[in-house]
């Protein structure tokens, strides 16, 4: 008995040396490799939370480009389209992108009321006029792309319709929507011409529009496509501006304006974002800024696997959190346009399921680090990052963005992936509260999604308080095995591959219950969310 009792005492010791905490943190160790793959221990702090992200946190964009031809708003009004649209609330849509700085409101006369109770359905497209928008849309992309290649953007001219179009679908969808008005619009001193811009508000005011603002895209390119220079004293005059004349609209005075959208700051623009916040950070409730990882152009499956370019996403954050800090301490920023590649996009990457890792580790470092949104280019436009494809087909970054929306809750906390292989870097783990609008889970539960950039399954272990929960796996994977198989544009979630049941209705997004106790098994080039049901952090109770 007294050797039974000592064998016991030896258990719980080396039990209580494997497992112990360290500042609210548990830490485990694990044990060696099974053949299920590659060991990871993660270190979960379910203590406290570090962050807390808007619940619009992913949020999405239209390309300014849609209203080339006021025709092809009229895509809006697809069913299938605001059916996608709607599983995405809560969410900002924001209106924008290169060419709304080379658009004008031109009133015609021509309207019809976006408020009305019935105008959803009044609206809906036949599916003639669908099939026919979307095979000229497919053509008017290739004209957009080339206008892109030379920096040659043709004025455009839109109407009310097009405005009763756009805050039609936003409003029908539930989305909150954002409009980019024109910044390139200027005066012989060189300083914002509001003219139009009043212009549209007054029409938007009087049909009690309910949205907010931006102003201009990305300044520090204007000199290149417009041959115009503002620099960013004149550019925080320019909002400060707008805002004085948002205060004086009834509907407005106390509307969200965004800016100024500058893309990632290098070289010489760099002074841009801290002039503009000196002169304009009073105006705006919310400093933008804009993200891309690669030139679409010259990119590789290589770039979109490595984690040496995801890392520099994390130093790009902390150079505009730390000018924001020390310009208007307490300002709110967020990633106002983002995606993988620039130039629109990566042919063959940026529309595929290899595009998901770059978008959900931004999601996941993007929230960790401190901004409150993050808005997808784009949920429809032209490029090829598009999260709906042309026949308006939703995309693997469309899948991956829908769960994120079911599982993933607004409280940060923190992880951390301990190995001792050199693939650390490319199994990437973050941690949230789990969504608590998802009444299918308990108070308390979190959620751990996790990326593995490597070709083989990594097996990850939980700390040992949580390991022995209920936990959902929702693991998506391409297609096919191989690397192929990264280019597909199809997903599968949990072994099926996902798609609409019909053009009004999506599929349920069913996770797959794990034994109690059992290692996390992540395939190899995949990513997953896993619900811990029974976690009981006390910090998403």
């Amino acid at each position: 008995m007294k050797h039974l009792e000592s064998v016991s005492a030896i258990v719980v010791f080396v039990v209580l040396f494997c497992v112990f905490r360290v500042g609210g943190k548990t830490v485990t160790s694990i044990d060696d490799d099974d053949g299920g793959g590659q060991p990871i221990r993660v270190d979960l702090d379910l203590s406290r939370v570090v962050r807390v992200v808007s619940e619009r946190f992913l949020s999405v964009a239209i390309d300014a480009s849609l209203m080339s031809e006021e025709k092809f708003m009229n895509l809006l009004n697809s069913p299938k389209l605001r059916t996608l649209a709607k599983a995405l609330i809560p969410a900002f849509l924001r209106f924008g992108g290169t060419r709304q700085d080379f658009m004008k409101f031109k009133p015609k006369g021509r309207y019809f009321q976006a408020r009305d109770n019935n105008v959803c359905e009044k609206l809906e497209l036949p599916p003639s006029l669908e099939f026919k928008l979307k095979h000229e849309w497919v053509l008017q992309s290739k004209t957009l792309l080339q206008e892109e290649v030379e920096r040659k953007y043709k004025k455009t001219k839109f109407s009310e319709y097009a405005v009763d179009l756009l805050y039609a679908f936003a409003n029908c969808s539930g989305l909150d929507l954002i409009f980019g008005l024109n910044a390139l619009l200027r005066t012989p001193e060189n300083s914002w011409d509001s003219t139009n811009a009043e212009l549209l508000l007054e029409y938007c005011g009087s049909r009690q529009y309910v949205m907010s603002w931006e102003l201009g895209n990305e300044p520090n390119s204007y000199e290149k496509k417009a041959g115009i220079r503002v620099d960013g004293y004149q550019l925080g005059q320019d909002f400060f501006h707008l805002h004085q004349i948002l205060q004086k609209s009834k509907l407005y005075h106390s509307t969200g304006l965004y800016g100024p959208d500058v893309s990632q700051p290098h070289d010489h623009h760099k002074d841009l974002l801290p002039g503009f916040l000196e002169a304009g950070a009073e105006a705006i409730t919310a400093c933008t800024w804009h993200h891309y990882y690669v030139n679409g152009r010259d990119t590789s499956l290589e770039d979109f696997l490595n984690p040496v370019v995801l890392d520099t996403l994390e130093t790009k954050i902390n150079e505009v959190l730390e000018t924001v800090k020390s310009v208007s301490p307490g300002k709110k920023v967020w990633l106002g346009e983002t995606s993988s590649a620039y130039g629109g996009g990566a042919v063959g990457l940026s529309d595929t399921f290899a595009a998901g890792f770059m978008w959900l580790d931004k999601l996941g470092l993007g929230a960790k680090l401190g901004l409150d949104v993050v808005i997808r280019q784009v949920l429809i436009g032209s490029g090829t990052y598009h999260l709906v494809d042309d026949n308006l087909d939703p995309l693997p970054d469309y899948w991956l963005s829908l769960l994120y929306k079911k599982l993933v809750g607004q409280e940060v906390m923190k992880a951390a992936v301990h190995t001792n292989f050199v693939t650390k870097k490319q199994v990437r783990v973050y941690l949230h509260c789990t969504n608590r609008k998802s009444t299918q889970y308990k108070q308390g539960a979190v959620t751990l999604f996790a990326l593995n950039l490597n070709k083989g399954q990594v097996t990850i272990t939980l700390p040992s308080h949580i390991a022995n929960s209920t936990i959902e796996a929702f693991v998506l994977q391409a297609p096919e095995p191989g690397e192929q198989s990264l280019h597909s544009r199809s997903v599968k979630l949990n072994g099926e591959v996902l798609k609409m049941v019909d053009d009004r209705t999506l599929p349920a997004l069913q996770g797959s219950k794990l034994p109690p106790g059992e290692p996390l098994k992540l395939p190899g080039f995949s990513f997953a969310f896993y619900v811990v049901t029974d976690a009981q952090a006390p910090v998403c109770k």
